[in-house]
């Protein structure tokens, strides 16, 4: 097997692992891994959206910890990669995302999608950004019956603000529509409807309708922000991922601004109930991956010179 295919489907294998037994990724085609870094040759103009509503016991809404640092792992890497960043959430998330931007993407913009007149919004920014890529992380999609739902079945449309014009008007401009999820409840994620209906427990209400040109599925949606950052690093020549170091301090951010765990809802350092040392598994293998498939292609490169 060619060795940059091989590097994608250890990438794919790294990102399907199930800590979470959600049961969902066991029954998922491959992720489209190589058409995803064939599509990032072209980014330049790149808004990212992501946050995900969690309704406490006291009645307030504020956002989970999946996403935000994901999301900021990925502006960071585009930033490097040479491409324009725009970030847009909703208010539950905005002050999560506002401090894990400061500290791994201060470069980047962001945007809090307005409660009033958010229509005329999405269509100003695609206007005047005029975006080569829309990718959504870990943000909550429409379902067939035209409501967002968690993963417990439960309508959110109270607690977040409808994005869900990103998605059409994207591709109306002609940008890669690119979603991360989960669970089958986020944006774009209708492209694995029918592995959703039959493998997630209510699959049936919550899976989005629609689908984005690359679907990506995870164990949990922050890790794609390392797998699209290492296919970056293939582009670039060198590592665009964070060190351990940062992402555990990006993580502490987050909590601090207000951030809860989205499946405990407690204010604790985890992200969808797993404990820090196993996202750094994750990310100790991706970088792995990035560092040994760097080092073959300068050996080729070397070997190359010398002939």
């Amino acid at each position: 097997m060619n060795h940059t295919l091989d590097f994608f489907h250890k990438l794919d294998q790294i990102m399907k692992q199930d800590f979470g037994n959600r049961g969902l990724l066991c029954s998922l085609p491959d992720n489209p891994v190589e058409q995803t870094f064939c599509s990032l040759a072209s980014a330049k103009r790149v808004i990212l959206l992501t946050g995900f509503p969690v309704k406490m016991a006291d009645g307030t809404v504020v956002g989970e910890t999946d996403g935000p640092c994901g999301t900021a792992d990925l502006a960071a890497a585009l930033l490097k990669a040479g491409a324009s960043v725009l970030v847009v959430t909703d208010r539950p998330s905005y002050g999560l995302l506002k401090e894990a931007l400061f500290y791994r993407a201060p470069e980047a913009g962001l945007f809090m999608l307005p409660e009033d007149n958010t229509a005329d919004f999405i269509r100003g920014c695609m206007k005047s950004f005029k975006p080569t890529h829309f990718i959504s992380l870990e943000r909550p999609g429409k379902a067939r019956d035209g409501h967002c739902h968690n993963m417990r079945g439960e309508i959110i449309d109270d607690m977040i603000t409808d994005s869900s014009l990103f998605l059409s008007e994207a591709k109306k401009y002609g940008a890669v529509t690119i979603s991360i999820g989960d669970g089958g409840n986020e944006m774009g994620m209708g492209a694995y409807e029918q592995e959703i209906r039959l493998h997630v427990p209510s699959g049936d209400a919550i899976c989005t309708k629609e689908a984005a040109d690359l679907t990506l599925a995870a164990g949990v949606s922050n890790w794609w922000g390392w797998g699209m950052a290492a296919l970056l690093s293939l582009h670039t020549g060198t590592s665009l991922l964070p060190t351990e170091g940062q992402e555990c301090e990006s993580l502490h951010r987050v909590v601090l601004a207000g951030g809860v765990d989205g499946c405990t809802k407690e204010r604790t350092e985890t992200v969808d109930q797993l404990p820090m040392s196993v996202h750094l598994s994750i990310l100790r293998s991706v970088a792995c991956l990035v560092e040994e498939h760097l080092e073959q292609e300068a050996g080729r490169l070397r070997k190359a010179i010398s002939a």
